[in-house]
């Protein structure tokens, strides 16, 4: 971990440490488990002495926001997902409403934070976009559906830490959440989809590039039809899923028919 934290000037109390990391909490720079320099080194980044360091780790500590580990140094606590507690994702994942529901709701948020990102991404936010896709077009060109669904999650995690808008950051982490938790695995069938996965990567492509452009209207509508594309390959790709359940059952009575009528023939 680089440098993040602050010189504390002219103040001998916890309190401007305490802020400090909960605002890097609060603005997603510290992330859950996320591991914090040791004692000495955080002291020295914040030129406060090592009392003053402890009190605040046990203020920030005690408010849920860091846990100690013994012999394994101080992490983020898991800040993210409590939006959906694990009987509430179970339902959403196992009724067809609620996937829906997800998706719908994803794509509106989506747009949202693609559009804010265009207004307000630095040069840094380029920068992390542009190695992002560079990595996904590499994960494209090795076909590792697998890898290319990590790096989607995490595109569109970077996309809403663009936008800079501290609620929308964490309520998208929440959603994608149910992403990188597996609760939505079956997400990865569209990559197994005809020209599926050359139609997510261009879609990808046009958010960054409408982002990078710094043109909100093209960025959030981006956003959106990639969101729309995802829900009718889904339909698709579960209906297809059905319809083939459904031919599989038919050839096997129509084989079993058909055995029997030999047998009697005989």
């Amino acid at each position: 971990m680089g440098e993040i934290f602050s010189r504390i000037v002219h103040s001998r109390t916890a309190d401007e440490v305490v802020l400090q990391i909960e605002r890097l909490i609060l603005e997603g720079v510290l992330g859950s488990g996320d591991r914090l320099p040791g004692e000495r080194e955080l002291a020295r980044q914040f030129d406060v002495s090592r009392p003053v360091l402890r009190d605040a780790l046990k203020i920030v500590e005690a408010r849920g926001l860091v846990a100690t580990r013994h012999g394994g140094g101080t992490h983020v606590a898991d800040v993210v997902g409590q939006v959906f507690a694990p009987p509430v994702a179970e339902l959403i994942v196992s009724h067809t409403r609620a996937r829906a529901d997800y998706l719908e709701y994803r794509r509106e948020l989506e747009g949202i934070a693609a559009e804010y990102a265009a207004r307000r991404a630095t040069a840094d936010d380029h920068a992390l976009l542009e190695g992002i896709m560079e990595r996904m077009t590499a994960a494209h060109g090795r076909s590792d559906f697998q890898e290319e669904a990590e790096i989607d999650v995490e595109f569109h995690n970077a996309i809403g830490e663009c936008a800079h808008n501290i609620v929308l950051l964490h309520t998208l982490r929440s959603c994608y959440r149910l992403l990188s938790d597996g609760v939505f695995e079956n997400r990865l069938i569209v990559f197994t989809m005809v020209d599926a996965r050359e139609k997510l990567l261009a879609q990808h492509r046009a958010i960054h590039a409408a982002v990078v452009n710094g043109d909100p209207a093209a960025a959030r509508q981006a956003a959106m039809d990639h969101i729309g594309f995802i829900e009718q390959a889904m339909t698709q790709a579960e209906r297809t899923g059905e319809w083939q359940r459904v031919s599989k059952l038919r050839l096997s009575r129509r084989l079993d028919a058909d055995g029997k009528r030999a047998q009697r023939a005989g």
